[in-house]
């Protein structure tokens, strides 16, 4: 009985150890042992076996400041087989549909779609995100929104702006087959922040995180909101250094 409750209670933890990257990756061992209460030696042992089974994968963290003695920090996250795991979607079914609206009527089926999905999503929050005082206010509101909806999302102020992250995308399967649906959805923040977003990463497109840039000034009143799409090349953003609009990276 012992034996059945020690391997429960280690599941559970490896599952929470796997949701801090989902939800806060990537990060260090230590950031996950803060935040979960473990001791350094379970938290190593727990991502050795996420990254046995290749759930997960590490990089080494950006130095900051003079080299210290000892190896650099690694920053650990979860990999798409380790994403899975949190997948509650029917991938294959959505992935066929779709192809088959695309077949039968076009392309502009396929948007209107996701068009839909999204205003779906969004309006039922529409009231509580536009309330808000400004973009990054509203982009914070949303996050919660979103994250409500099991997108994992969050803030962080970056310069005149800030950067709403969503560490987990539900769909992204479908999404790296039909990009729309990431179009309609920086579409739809565009709307509800009322400012020009601009988004530099997808989950869907192999990054970490899905980010996107939200300037801090609301756009002109009357002025028609316009959105970015992707830069290319993609890039990865979240504690291992800032991702800027224009698509780089500061440490």
């Amino acid at each position: 009985m012992d034996v059945v409750k020690t391997v429960g209670t280690d599941r559970r933890t490896r599952e929470s150890v796997a949701r801090m990257l989902l939800e806060h990756g990537p990060v260090t061992a230590a950031q996950i042992a803060d935040a979960l209460g473990l001791g350094p030696a379970a938290v190593r042992r727990h991502l050795d076996a996420l990254l046995t089974d290749g759930q997960a994968s590490y990089r080494a963290a950006p130095r900051r400041g003079p080299r210290g003695r000892g190896r650099p920090a690694k920053l650990f996250l979860l990999t798409a087989a380790g994403r899975a795991r949190f997948e509650h979607t029917y991938d294959d079914l959505a992935v066929a549909a779709l192809r088959f609206l695309s077949e039968r009527d076009g392309e502009q089926a396929v948007r209107s779609f996701a068009e839909r999905q999204v205003i779906d999503l969004v309006d039922r929050h529409r009231a509580t995100v536009v309330a808000a005082a400004n973009p990054v206010a509203r982009a914070q509101a949303l996050a919660i929104a979103l994250t409500s909806a099991g997108y994992a999302a969050s803030v962080e102020h970056v310069g005149a702006g800030a950067q709403l992250c969503q560490h987990h995308c539900p769909v992204s399967h479908v999404a790296a087959e039909f990009p729309q649906l990431c179009e309609a959805e920086t579409a739809a923040f565009a709307d509800l922040l009322g400012v020009h977003v601009q988004r530099l990463a997808t989950i869907a497109r192999g990054d970490a995180v899905c980010t996107t840039h939200v300037p801090e000034s609301r756009a002109p009143h009357g002025a028609r909101t316009t959105v970015s799409t992707i830069v290319s090349p993609p890039v990865s953003h979240h504690r291992t250094g800032t991702t800027k609009p224009d698509g780089g990276v500061s440490a």
